[in-house]
């Protein structure tokens, strides 16, 4: 299994904002008077578009979509309503805000199916009925090599989703409850955590009973990966919100200028023995509460072969 894909989804929205609607269980959203909205939206689209060049640059494959829609604040963050994974298979996600749902997009499911093999689509959407909900792969942080979800209970990532999600696609669950220096629970699970091929990045201060965090941290370290340890101040940075990703000349992790501000030296060395650092300004979008790995969506899935030119 690999952890890091060569091929990704991002969305470059044209009226970016914070979203108000979701603001009041994530305390990583800020506001900046200094600009006004349509600044704000014209610097978001612009970040968007220069953070896919600098992936492109070092050989990962972007499908960038674009997203004209005044309604959808957050579509910037594609990885909260659809996952793909190995063996041709997608699922698409219950959103927890109302304002996020109309973020789904048929063309985006069928692009991937038209460049990649895949197999079967799980619509867990219906659950939003029930008041159920699992914000892909925000809400929870996936082990592609030992199949294990990570996810820090909150309104965003249901223990009943959590469950049927990780039966169908053959995962093991692994739910805990994660919460700020205030004590607020984290309301992404990746904004504490990034699993990398040979090293995790992780936010242990985080999760407060002690047997359930020796527990995260064998399951994290059991194929030999180190630990780098974030503090409080560095994943409200949003150091924690990396990914790895498979580039031209080998692995890449991408995140964003501020989370690599953050790291110390001796972080950075850990990180640098097994991929390339690649630091992406993206402060604008920052201002929602989610940074660089909430904007990417990885594509693990095998790629349709092309067809020989007669």
């Amino acid at each position: 299994m690999i952890q890091a894909p060569s091929a990704v989804v991002m969305v470059r929205p044209h009226h970016f904002s914070p979203n108000p609607d979701t603001a009041a269980d994530n305390s990583f959203q800020a506001l900046d008077d200094r600009r006004t909205a349509v600044e704000i939206a014209a610097d978001g689209q612009r970040e968007v578009t220069t953070a896919a060049e600098a992936l492109r640059a070092v050989g990962v494959d972007v499908h960038l979509f674009d997203d004209h829609e005044t309604a959808r604040p957050d579509s910037v963050f594609p990885n909260n309503w659809f996952s793909t994974h190995s063996g041709g298979h997608v699922a698409i996600y219950p959103m927890y805000s109302p304002s996020r749902r109309t973020e789904r997009r048929v063309d985006v499911i069928e692009t991937l199916k038209s460049q990649f093999r895949v197999q079967d689509v799980i619509d867990y959407s219906g659950l939003e009925h029930d008041d159920v909900f699992l914000e892909g792969t925000g809400a929870m942080v996936i082990d592609h090599v030992t199949r294990v979800a990570y996810a820090a209970r909150s309104n965003r990532a249901n223990p009943i989703a959590l469950e049927r999600f990780c039966t169908n696609f053959g995962y093991e669950p692994m739910a805990f409850d994660a919460t700020d220096e205030a004590g607020v629970p984290v309301y992404h699970t990746n904004v504490m955590m990034t699993i990398a091929t040979d090293f995790v990045m992780v936010g242990l201060d985080m999760i407060a009973d002690a047997q359930r965090r020796r527990e995260v941290i064998e399951r994290l370290t059991s194929p030999g990966r180190a630990v780098v340890g974030l503090t409080y101040e560095q994943i409200n940075n949003f150091a924690g919100n990396a990914i790895e990703l498979r580039g031209r000349d080998g692995r890449v992790l991408a995140l964003s200028q501020r989370a690599h501000a953050s790291l110390s030296d001796e972080q950075r060395d850990v990180i640098s023995r097994s991929c390339t650092l690649l630091p992406l300004d993206v402060p604008t979008i920052e201002l929602a509460g989610g940074s660089v790995r909430c904007m990417i969506a990885g594509i693990h899935l095998d790629r349709r072969p092309v067809a020989a030119a007669l």
